[in-house]
């Protein structure tokens, strides 16, 4: 298996993409581009075991964190860069998913120049999952996608919150929250939601999975308490194509960080299987 680690391509506001490659043998390939969440990175809960499996079916699977993740190329997975998170937002992410994309298929890449792109499929989880539903209905070069736990508003991470609290973010710029994982107090600034009101139209999920002439399949944990499993029921009757499989998990299928299982959990196992088998029954 080929496996190539770190390679960094320019993302929003020339800040760094770092991006992970997996494949087996030469020839043409399906690639699949698989986006992170919120809080998360390309990495997260060992997430080459996830990517070693799509190689092993034959797929070209690329991983990447987005550059405003907080993650830096020397440090990709922890959280060392709280100024880039604080400016990070949807249409930064949209720039580098798209980014990522040409990447990959610029036929003059001389890391895949082994390699011919067949299909083009998007995979994304929680928050990238709603990334990758904007893209495909942007990119037309996308012949199909996935979604894990996907939102179905951009409104991550201030939906729920009371009035009072955005207006006090309006007044001093910035919001916290805290990492469960890390304890870290991440700092969102008040430019998020400008960036959201500005772009409202564009950041449409819902209307965007109504615009799709491609397969779907959405996969969601009925458990979910991050992104509620309602929100997997509007996206599939938004959409025109759509699969919906739920397992009886968490947000994260059953994962953690760090993972230091040779396996996956059941639930995350049978998310991968379904996603395997959706992509190579594309035609």
């Amino acid at each position: 298996m080929e496996k190539l680690k770190n390679i960094l391509i320019k993302g929003a506001n020339e800040k760094p993409v770092a991006l992970d490659i997996f494949y087996t043998g030469a020839g043409p390939k399906k690639l699949v581009i698989y986006a992170h969440g919120f809080n998360g990175f390309k990495d997260w809960g060992n997430f080459d075991m996830i990517a070693a499996q799509f190689a092993e079916a034959g797929f070209l699977f690329v991983k990447f964190n987005f550059s405003h993740n907080g993650t830096t190329p020397d440090d990709p997975e922890n959280f060392a860069d709280l100024e880039a998170f604080a400016q990070n937002n949807y249409t930064k992410e949209l720039y580098d998913l798209q980014q990522v994309i040409d990447w990959c298929l610029n036929g003059e890449n001389p890391f895949l120049q082994s390699l011919s792109i067949e299909k083009l499929f998007l995979l994304g989880h929680s928050m990238g999952g709603g990334i990758a539903l904007l893209k495909a209905a942007e990119e037309p070069r996308v012949d199909a996608i996935t979604t894990w736990a996907s939102i179905a508003y951009c409104k991550t991470p201030w939906g729920n919150w009371p009035k009072e609290k955005i207006d006090e973010w309006k007044s001093t710029g910035v919001q916290y929250i805290i990492n469960g994982r890390t304890k870290q107090e991440m700092p969102l600034n008040y430019q998020l939601y400008i960036n959201y009101e500005e772009n409202k139209e564009r950041l449409d999920i819902l209307k965007a999975v109504s615009t799709l002439q491609i397969p779907l399949l959405i996969c969601h944990s009925t458990a979910d308490e991050a992104v509620p499993f309602q929100q997997a029921i509007q996206i599939k009757e938004a959409a025109k194509k759509a699969i919906l499989f739920s397992v009886d998990s968490d947000h994260v299928f059953g994962r953690k960080h760090p993972w230091t299982n040779g396996t996956l959990p059941d639930a995350a196992q049978k998310v991968v299987t379904e996603t395997i088998t959706f992509f190579k029954e594309i035609p």
